[in-house]
């Protein structure tokens, strides 16, 4: 017997997290020094209030890592009742957190020598990291075991793509969390960097386009590179407050691939604070990362 553990930063709602019986761990995010817990602290994000305050500039976004005894206070409840864990999370590389993640479990094995807590890292973050926990939730929910999940993640992981563009330049460039961004702030008006989450499971600047719909066209590309299967495996769409677009760059889409099943996502808050509004990206099933 074993838990399945998700997390926020991993675009997981309590929905889904239902769907498959998951554990949800929020990661918090702080607006103007207040201290937020997703799915805790309330239960249907309001992404169209939270965006429109980053948009106007009325908000300073920060996030925060867990610490140890939170990890424990999430992990402990399931060690006790007997039961093993299987947490799959997103990328270490974008967050401290999991050193605090490393330091509970070390504690929780001391103390629960026969149990076991398997982690799975998505290397992703946003809708990438939830095609990824989607994929890993339909083999919990037909009876697979750890080490028969275990065995294919690597091949789950290394083949969910994911391409988006960055709108306001400043939110990236404040978190600091993509590599070779900074070739791409030279004041140039419009400019649309194109990113993706590396094989290492950090965010990538690897093109760049002036303009929305020509940053569309860029991923669009790159999608018609990658793609494998894409009618067979979970397509999902990201964005932070820009449905017109995500209903045009659908639109593309189907002109490309012909008709296709999707899932509309909101970028969660805690993502949202390192890209701002108005982003768009797309997930799916590649043939490599």
């Amino acid at each position: 017997m074993y838990k399945l553990f998700f997390d926020s930063d991993s675009d997981v709602t309590l929905e889904i997290a239902k769907k498959y019986n998951a554990t949800l761990i929020s990661m918090p995010y702080a607006l103007n020094g207040e201290e937020v817990s997703p799915y805790k602290d309330w239960k249907v994000f309001d992404a169209k209030t939270f965006y429109d305050a980053l948009r106007k500039g009325d908000a300073n976004p920060t996030t925060s890592a867990l610490n140890e005894r939170e990890y424990i206070e999430y992990f402990e409840p399931v060690l006790k009742e007997g039961k093993d864990i299987l947490y799959v999370h997103f990328s270490r590389q974008m967050s401290a957190t999991f050193n605090s993640c490393d330091a509970a479990i070390k504690t929780l094995l001391t103390k629960y020598p026969e149990r076991r807590i398997q982690l799975i890292d998505t290397k992703a973050i946003s809708i990438s990291s939830l095609l990824t926990c989607i994929r890993i939730g339909e083999l919990v929910n037909e009876g697979k075991t750890i080490d028969e999940i275990v065995a294919v993640s690597e091949d789950i992981v290394m083949t969910s793509s994911v391409y988006f563009y960055a709108d306001n330049l400043k939110f990236f460039a404040r978190s600091g969390r993509v590599s070779g961004f900074s070739a791409f702030m030279g004041g140039m008006i419009g400019v649309k960097p194109i990113i993706y989450m590396s094989s290492e499971g950090k965010m990538v600047s690897i093109d760049s386009a002036i303009g929305r719909r020509k940053a569309l066209d860029k991923i669009l590309g790159y999608v018609e590179k990658k793609q494998d299967g894409f009618k067979k495996y979970p397509v999902l769409i990201a964005h932070a407050d820009s449905l017109a677009l995500v209903d045009e760059f659908v639109a593309k889409l189907k002109e490309k691939f012909g008709e296709f099943e999707y899932t509309v996502v909101d970028v969660n808050p805690t993502a949202g604070c390192h890209c701002g509004p108005d982003v768009i990206g797309i997930a799916f099933h590649g043939k490599e990362r």
